[in-house]
């Protein structure tokens, strides 16, 4: 059963942007927080944003701090990362999760989407 399901990906020249979505079902939505993490080939899956419930607080990784935004609808039980000046090292599947708190560990996350693929070519 899909819980999460993110899209938005596609692929991009460097200095584009992207805004990828994660629309979830209300049980896995209300009240919890929200995660972007993503994967690169061979690599561990990695933290890029989080959004506390109400969304008054986010959280980023050093590497997309300032380029990247996190933001949240909860009437639409939809999560957003708006994406801007990408560069090729941010190729990766981006997957969005939800979780009780905005940590940057992917433990803390309990429902996971299927990813949607981000492509950056230079």
């Amino acid at each position: 059963q899909v819980q999460l399901v993110e899209s938005g990906g596609g692929l991009v020249q460097a200095g584009g942007s992207l805004r990828l979505s994660c629309a979830a079902s209300r049980h896995t939505f209300s009240g919890y927080a929200v995660g972007w993490f993503r994967q690169k080939p061979e690599k561990e899956r990695e933290f890029v944003a989080a959004i506390t419930w109400s969304g008054d607080t986010t959280y980023y990784a050093d590497s997309v701090k300032g380029r990247f935004t996190i933001s949240r609808d909860n009437t639409k039980n939809t999560a957003y990362l708006q994406m801007n000046r990408l560069k090729p090292d941010d190729t990766a599947v981006y997957f969005c999760a939800t979780g009780a708190r905005p940590l940057s560990s992917k433990t803390a996350y309990g429902y996971w989407g299927q990813g949607t693929q981000v492509t950056v070519s230079s």
